[in-house]
């Protein structure tokens, strides 16, 4: 570290949002809260707050809680299948809040609600078609995120996915899934994204609220310390490689039903959902994600999962959402460290490349 503040690189992203650096800081279940959000947006990236794990008062408290810490841009994630998703995106709204973000494929009516109301929309996609359905929609712009990324995840690499994504759309691409470093920025760079987003990384940061003996278990795992499963929630899920994960794979299709039976009735206690909002999010995941009614019911193990291990610190009896790169991790800096000296290494980087092209021209 140098102790001075990187100059920016300005991309489509940094232009789009205002923000000072191009990284975006991955909306994580239970982890990015209105402390690590307000941390990534006041060292220059954009903080994202998740929604999903947080009631509407709790989402507007932590909007507030935001404002309260910093006037750098900083954006709220939601599910556009939740029973109140409008009202979320009316808080947005009347909150002002400058970017909005989807973790599932976004309504298109959402989408044209927040773009007339001056926020700046972005959908999370893991295939071009995806993309490219969203860019038609009028999104604003894309988290396109390979296969080593954390949480649901698909099967294409990011080395692949990004070019593919950034040569069939014209809006700006952030590159997301293994980016860790300021070597990951300038290639992200140079495939043609206008940014890069993390999620584990920023989970591993001493802004991050999960306990710090949950963040000692993800240090010390190795690159192979992942596993992407399918029975967390009946699609595929990149956590770490635990002992629960391999209870869970190794348990029978009706017990697996009645633990996501359990979850289910524990998340409605939590979420304050009625049976019938529950039963009403099941129908939109059925009809918009093809899921069937299994999968939806192991659907309820996620949340209650996530806490166990990132609100109540019980990593044995909890779900951790892990992308590949842990296994490379070795720090927990502050967001401001993280995110200086990302931009000094992608700085030298670029500088060494564009030096070694003019010696050689």
């Amino acid at each position: 570290m140098t102790g001075q503040a990187a100059p920016p690189i300005r991309t489509a992203l940094t232009e789009l949002t205002g923000i000072k650096y191009p990284i975006v800081q991955a909306a994580m279940g239970y982890v990015a809260g209105a402390r690590l959000t307000a941390a990534t947006s006041a060292a220059g990236g954009l903080g994202i707050i998740a929604s999903a794990t947080m009631s509407l008062e709790e989402l507007r408290a932590a909007v507030q809680g935001v404002k309260a810490k910093t006037s750098a841009p900083f954006g709220v994630n939601v599910r556009a299948d939740a029973p109140d998703a409008r009202e979320r995106i009316d808080l947005i709204i009347a909150e002002r809040v400058p970017v909005a973000s989807f973790a599932l494929a976004p309504k298109q009516d959402l989408i044209a609600r927040l773009r007339d109301a001056g926020v700046i929309t972005i959908a999370s996609v893991g295939a071009r078609r995806h993309a490219e359905k969203v860019a038609g929609w009028g999104i604003s712009a894309v988290i396109a995120t390979g296969g080593e990324g954390g949480g649901h995840t698909g099967s294409v690499p990011t080395s692949l996915l990004i070019p593919q994504v950034v040569d069939a759309v014209d809006i700006p691409v952030i590159a997301a899934g293994g980016y860790f470093d300021g070597r990951g920025l300038a290639a992200a760079l140079a495939y043609g994204a206008a940014g890069i987003a993390m999620g584990t990384r920023f989970l591993l940061t001493r802004d991050s609220p999960v306990a710090d003996s949950v963040k000692q278990i993800y240090l010390k795992a190795d690159i192979t310390g992942t596993v992407v499963t399918t029975k967390v929630d009946g699609v595929p899920h990149r956590v770490l490689r635990t002992s629960l994960t391999e209870r869970l794979d190794q348990a029978g299709r009706l017990t697996g039903l009645a633990r996501s039976a359990r979850a289910a009735n524990a998340f409605r206690a939590v979420s304050g959902l009625s049976w019938r909002e529950l039963l009403g999010q099941g129908r939109a995941m059925r009809r918009d994600a093809g899921l069937s009614w299994a999968q939806v019911l192991m659907a309820a193990n996620t949340p209650m999962l996530l806490k166990a291990a990132m609100v109540d610190g019980r990593p044995d009896l909890g779900l951790m959402s892990c992308g590949q790169v842990a296994g490379l991790l070795t720090d927990l800096p502050s967001c401001t460290e993280l995110i200086e000296s990302i931009m000094a290494q992608a700085h030298q980087r670029i500088g060494e490349l564009a030096r070694s092209l003019a010696a050689r021209g």
